[in-house]
């Protein structure tokens, strides 16, 4: 996921260098949005791995 919100990210800096607005704009915000999403997803594995970690009885 990390991997395509980069791919996104590039397509907006070609696009805005090019001129295509639109395009830059809208590439952007799903590159933001998979980043965010991969944030939120990587936090939450990293809780549930902590969790996991401890035993329930001693």
């Amino acid at each position: 996921m990390l991997r395509w919100a980069v791919i996104f990210f590039i397509i907006s800096i070609v696009a805005a260098v090019f001129g295509f607005g639109g395009i830059a704009t809208a590439a952007a915000g799903i590159a933001k949005l998979l980043f965010y999403l991969f944030l939120a997803i990587a936090v939450v594995m990293l809780v549930a791995a902590l969790l996991a970690g401890r035993s329930i009885t001693r």
